[in-house]
C-alpha cells in the first residue's frame, strides 16, 4: 500500500529526532512521529508499524498496554514496556482524579456564573461553526422576525442553556447539602428556616461570593451582638418619637408555660409598629390587683405617662381592678 507520508532529510530527521527527545514521556521511546504532505501528524508504533493519526500519545499509550477502544491493542509488546505503560496511565488517572478534587475543594459549590456564560458563549459559537451557508443565509432570512421574540443567550435574564440548567441543578443540590448538615450537626430546628431573617441571610452570602470564612465565636457572642443591640435600640427610638407625636397602647398577654407559671408579655403598639418591652414571671402576684397594678405602672412611667392613650389587658377580675387603679393615677388612661 502507497504511503502519503513525506520522506526526511537529514535535518529535518535531526529536528524530529530533537523534539522527540524534548518530550519527557516514556512512551515516545517506542513511537515515532510522521507528517503526511498536507501537514497533519501521525504517530507510528515501533513494534508493529501502526499509524494513528489522531489522539496523541495517550492512544498510543493504551495501544502498547494492550487495552481494546479507539485504537487496535497490540499484544506482543515486551513485559516491561507493558509494565511501564500500565504505571504511566494510572499516574494520569490518578493525576485527573487529583485534580478534580482540588478544584472540587476550592469550588464547593459548583462553577460560578461566570464559567456557565462562558460554557453558554462557547457552545453558541460552536453551533455557529457548524452551519452550512444554506442554514446561515436561512437564519439572515428568518432575524428579522423570530429574534423579535428571543433575547440573546448573553442577555441578562434570557433562556439558559440546558448544560447551564443542568449544573445550576446541581449547584443548588450542593449548597443545600452545606445548609443541611450544618442543622443536622448543631441539631437546630428545622422550623427555623422560615424565621424572617433566613432568608436575608443567605441573600447576603450570596451577594459576597467564594472566599467569605464566616463569622468566629468571639464576634457572634460579643461583636456582633452589641451591633444588634444598637440596631434595636436605635428602632425604640424611632417608636419613641411616634409614640410622642400620636401616643401608644400598652399591652399586656399573660400566659403559662409548660412549668405552670403564669407570665406576663409587655409591650408597646403605636401606627409604625410593636416594641417588645419586658417579660415578668407573675406566677406569684398575679392573682394581687395592686401588683398588677405595680407592674403596669412602671411601664407607663418607662414610655410616659402623657404617651400612653390605652390599655389592653385580659378581662380577669384582678386585670380589671388593677386597670381602674390605673384610670385614678392617669385620669387620660383608659
Amino acid at each position: 500500500m502507497e504511503s502519503n507520508l513525506t520522506p526526511f532529510s537529514s535535518q529535518d530527521s535531526t529536528t524530529n529526532l530533537q523534539s522527540t527527545r524534548s518530550k519527557t514521556d516514556p512512551t515516545w521511546e517506542h513511537v515515532s512521529e510522521e507528517r503526511y504532505t498536507n501537514g497533519r501528524k501521525a504517530l507510528i508504533c515501533l513494534y508493529c508499524k501502526k499509524i494513528t493519526k489522531g489522539g496523541g500519545i495517550h492512544r498510543m499509550k493504551q495501544h502498547l498496554v494492550g487495552m481494546k477502544g479507539d485504537i487496535g491493542p497490540y499484544k506482543s509488546v515486551p513485559p516491561d514496556v507493558k509494565f511501564r505503560m500500565e504505571n504511566s496511565l494510572q499516574e494520569f488517572v490518578n493525576s485527573k482524579k487529583a485534580t478534580q478534587e482540588a478544584y472540587e475543594e476550592r469550588n464547593p459549590y459548583g462553577p460560578n456564573v461566570s464559567q456557565f456564560e462562558e460554557d453558554m458563549a462557547e457552545g453558541e459559537e460552536e453551533v455557529q461553526e457548524m452551519q452550512s451557508p444554506m442554514a446561515a443565509s436561512s437564519e439572515k432570512r428568518k432575524k428579522s422576525t423570530a429574534d423579535k421574540y428571543f433575547a440573546p443567550r448573553n442577555t441578562q435574564g434570557a433562556q439558559p442553556s440546558m448544560r447551564s440548567v443542568l449544573a445550576r441543578k446541581k449547584t443548588t443540590w450542593r449548597a443545600n447539602m452545606v445548609v443541611g448538615r450544618f442543622f443536622y450537626d448543631a441539631c437546630i430546628p428545622t422550623h427555623t428556616v422560615n424565621f424572617f431573617y433566613f432568608k436575608p441571610m443567605l441573600d447576603a452570602l450570596s451577594t459576597i461570593g467564594p472566599g467569605y470564612k464566616g463569622l468566629n465565636y468571639h464576634w457572634l457572642r460579643v461583636n456582633l451582638l452589641k451591633d444588634a443591640k444598637k440596631e434595636v435600640q436605635l428602632l425604640v427610638d424611632s417608636y419613641r418619637a411616634i409614640w410622642v407625636k400620636v401616643g401608644c397602647i400598652i399591652m399586656g398577654d399573660g400566659w403559662t408555660d409548660n412549668r405552670q407559671r403564669t407570665l406576663i408579655n409587655f409591650l408597646v403598639y403605636c401606627p409604625e409598629g410593636i416594641s417588645f418591652v419586658k417579660s415578668v414571671d407573675a406566677s406569684d402576684i398575679v392573682k394581687d390587683a395592686s401588683n398588677l397594678f405595680l407592674l403596669f405602672d412602671e411601664v407607663i412611667e418607662w414610655v410616659g405617662p402623657l404617651n400612653v392613650v390605652h390599655i389592653v389587658t385580659d378581662n380577669a377580675a384582678n386585670y380589671v381592678v388593677a386597670g381602674k387603679l390605673i384610670s385614678q393615677k392617669n385620669k387620660h388612661i383608659n
